[in-house]
């Protein structure tokens, strides 16, 4: 049986080719062995609009395309930093595109995904921004702007993150408990897989329910890595330099 694999906060651009170069040997990998491939958020640093793909963007649709041909599964979660992915991406890269939560049975153990940005209800100021870009109306109003001033409000966007996240406490940005509790409770599930917190680690959770587990995906700042869950169980691999 083949394995599944997972990854998310690749934060591709086209700025940083070296995470693409990662990105692109592990598809043309490890990947290729795999049964399932789902992407947790932020595969890229920033998203504008499907009418606006930059050259990483297009290198990757090519590269998940060929590997789905290939017969591997590709899934597609959006992110805080990709939320504008849309259908035309997601068809023209061979995605499937899920909710913001998903569960499915990973080897007999029904598992919930996430990005894991939701489960960050102390950092009050972020969630409402959250609210605010997840809304339709809201989405549809910005892709209405032109190409130009939709990357405007992208720079001004990452800058803005990037003053937030110096100003906050590491406790703040990270998940909260009982956030983390009510989605195993809402789900009914014995594990959980995110992304988002860049703080990789499998965290052993008591449920009134019984015991449960949550685990947090590496993002690819410094190097290549995925979550690899087969029959066996589930390890954290690191690609190979």
């Amino acid at each position: 049986m083949k394995p599944t694999l997972f990854i998310s906060d690749l934060h591709l651009e086209d700025a940083v080719p070296a995470r693409s170069e990662w990105f692109g040997a592990f598809l043309s990998g490890p990947a290729t062995r795999a049964g399932e491939l789902y992407i947790l958020g932020d595969l890229f640093e920033f998203w504008i609009g499907d009418d606006a793909l930059s050259t990483t963007a297009q290198q990757v649709a090519t590269a998940l395309q060929a590997l789905g041909s290939a017969g591997v599964k590709c899934y597609f979660m959006h992110g805080n930093r990709d939320f504008l992915v849309g259908r035309d991406y997601a068809e023209r890269a061979g995605l499937k595109l899920l909710p913001e939560e998903q569960v499915i049975n990973l080897f007999g153990t029904p598992t919930l995904l996430l990005h894991g940005d939701s489960l960050c209800t102390d950092d009050v100021e972020y969630q409402a921004l959250r609210r605010q870009v997840r809304d339709p109306q809201w989405q549809a109003g910005v892709l209405a702007l032109s190409i130009e001033e939709r990357l405007e409000m992208a720079k001004s966007a990452r800058q803005a993150s990037l003053q937030h996240t110096q100003s906050s406490s590491m406790e703040i940005m990270d998940v909260n408990a009982a956030a983390v509790d009510d989605a195993f409770r809402r789900h009914g599930v014995p594990r959980m897989i995110h992304g988002h917190t860049h703080r990789p680690a499998r965290h052993a959770v008591i449920l009134e329910s019984g015991p449960a587990e949550r685990i947090v995906l590496a993002d690819w700042y410094d190097f290549g890595s995925y979550l690899m869950a087969s029959p066996d169980g589930i390890e954290s691999v690191r690609l190979e330099s």
